[in-house]
């Protein structure tokens, strides 16, 4: 290892030690209780809960997945893309996260995103959570499968290790933060990896602009590339049949004519921002806020971060791709231009602080898919169906139990260092936007839906999903469309008909409704009302 690693190396690990140090220090409180391990006990300020939700969310796919899509295929991909997710995050903060913090107390008191739906709709035998916990494990494991992948990229990019030992080894320091931390210490680890993942984004683009000679310089370069800074094109990499890996000639890529963008794809993509209505690690935040009304400032902290973020990774990409036109020859492979980037341009121990933002996406993302996995199965299903009776203590041991199985079948998805990022991140954005996304908005805003409507829609939306992925995807043409957006469709269909085909809710239940945006006084009253007549 050369001395400029060592500095690299040692950065990281500063970085490393302080994430567990969080976990350490924020052990016995989170331990107190399972509303503290959970959503700690509901007492997190805006600036936390607005940089942990966008950090958890935006995992390792925003500092490697989207710039290695647009330094591929240029600017309408990973653009379109980026609107979606930036309108998403607006509208879910500004349409969801008040009314759903403000439920969650009416309806019970729910913790966690499956607890909500089953209190919400008064469903004392729990079918609804254990369909939502269910779902919850099989997409995260994929979600933290694709964090894994991330990390082992990183240091086999960085120091030429073994791609297998450091993404277990990486892995391995998220697990032990998260059993030990709980939420409070996510949530704060998660802020840190916020500002440092802008930090890193803002740094990064900058040093490329001007080590490429400027935009103006930059803009001509990748003009002479056909489609790749159009809006309805996207370049097309000219690739040999046998490898994939796309051609050179004299140092220049090759690319064939551009793929015309139809209305069919650009909505396709803008999809994307359907999912944030179904990410239960950016819906749990909505949860956890101190108080609904400081709500309207996250808002504005989280939106102006999305944007600013999600330009500078397409930048990256761009930028990258005037500055090292014939370095990446596949997708997967220009997944590491960030940190290829970084080494370049940066001074040894200013890189190891940049590049720790891509240790830090994944960590913030996968330890908040790790314990929301944990409190869906030990919250409801464990305490909700097989022991109601169980301590706070034997709950949040079965959250670490669930915590491991989510770790080690993460490990087993990541083993494929050839995963892109990118596309594995897009199956399980869309299975859980399609599965909780539909039925969430109607949780909130229609008074008829019921527990058969809101089974129907879960279990539709992430069939759907499947389905189309493996079998009509293939299909290709108008079939090609990104299956989150017909998976959402019949998702929200299944609600409106199953729940006007059967019976309508209770008056204990259209009461709450009815009332859940008052003042939590008066929804304790009616509550209350219910239980004595019961």
């Amino acid at each position: 290892m050369q001395i400029s690693d060592i500095w690299v190396f040692l950065a990281m690990v500063l970085y490393f030690v302080a994430m567990l140090s969080v976990g350490f220090f924020y052990s016995r409180r989170s331990n107190s209780s399972a509303s503290q391990y959970f959503a700690g006990g509901r007492g997190v300020g805006p600036w936390l809960t607005a940089l942990s939700a966008e950090a958890s969310d935006m995992s390792g796919w925003l500092l490697m997945g989207l710039p290695g899509l647009a330094y591929f295929t240029g600017v309408a991909d990973a653009g379109w893309t980026a609107a979606g997710l930036a309108i998403g995050t607006y509208l879910n903060w500004k349409i969801v996260a008040k009314r759903l913090r403000r439920y969650s107390v009416a309806a019970g008191n729910a913790i966690t995103i499956p607890d909500f739906f089953s209190k919400r709709f008064a469903d004392t035998k729990r079918i609804l959570s254990t369909i939502a916990a269910l779902i919850i494990i099989v997409f995260f494991a994929v979600y933290v499968g694709s964090c894994f992948v991330t990390v082992g990229k990183l240091f086999d990019t960085l120091f030429g290790l073994d791609y297998h030992l450091m993404m277990v080894l990486g892995a391995i320091v998220v697990f032990l933060y998260t059993v030990i931390g709980g939420y409070l210490s996510v949530v704060l680890t998660d802020f840190i990896q916020g500002m440092l993942m802008f930090f890193a984004l803002a740094v990064v683009c900058s040093g490329t602009v001007i080590s490429a000679g400027g935009i103006d310089h930059v803009a001509a370069f990748l003009s002479d590339i056909p489609g790749y800074l159009s809006a309805n094109h996207t370049a097309t990499p000219t690739v040999d049949p046998a490898t994939g890996a796309q051609l050179a000639q004299g140092g220049q890529p090759l690319f064939g004519a551009p793929a015309e963008f139809d209305v069919i794809t650009i909505v396709s993509l803008l999809a994307w921002g359907l999912g944030y209505f179904g990410m239960p690690q950016v819906l749990v935040r909505f949860l956890s806020v101190r108080d609904a009304e400081e709500i309207k400032q996250s808002r504005i902290i989280a939106t102006v971060w999305v944007v600013i973020s999600l330009g500078c990774a397409i930048a990256i990409g761009l930028f990258g791709r005037a500055l090292l036109p014939v370095q990446f020859a596949t997708q997967s492979a220009a997944e590491s231009v960030f940190i290829v980037l970084s080494q370049m341009l940066l001074p040894s121990f200013i890189c190891g602080v940049v590049v720790s933002g891509i240790f830090a996406a994944s960590m913030s993302s996968s330890s908040s898919y790790m314990i929301i996995a944990g409190s869906a199965v030990a919250e409801n299903i464990y305490r909700g169906i097989f022991k109601r009776n169980a301590s706070d203590r034997q709950v949040m041991w079965v959250a670490r139990i669930t915590i491991l199985v989510v770790f080690v079948f993460g490990c087993i998805i990541a083993s494929d260092q050839n995963s892109s990022i990118f596309q594995v991140v897009s199956y399980a954005w869309a299975g859980l936007g399609a599965s909780f996304g539909p039925l969430m908005l109607f949780s909130l805003y229609w008074r008829r839906t019921n527990k058969y409507g809101a089974i129907a829609g879960m279990l539709s939306g992430a069939i759907t999903v499947f389905v189309w992925n493996l079998a009509i995807k293939p299909l290709g043409g108008i079939f090609g469309i990104y299956e989150l957006l017909p998976a959402f469709i019949v998702s929200a269909a299944a609600i409106v008909v199953v729940s006007l085909l059967t019976r309508a809710p209770g008056k204990e239940i259209t009461d709450v409704f009815d009332h859940y945006m008052d003042d939590d006084t008066n929804v304790g009253e009616l509550l209350e009302e219910h239980a004595v007549k019961a």
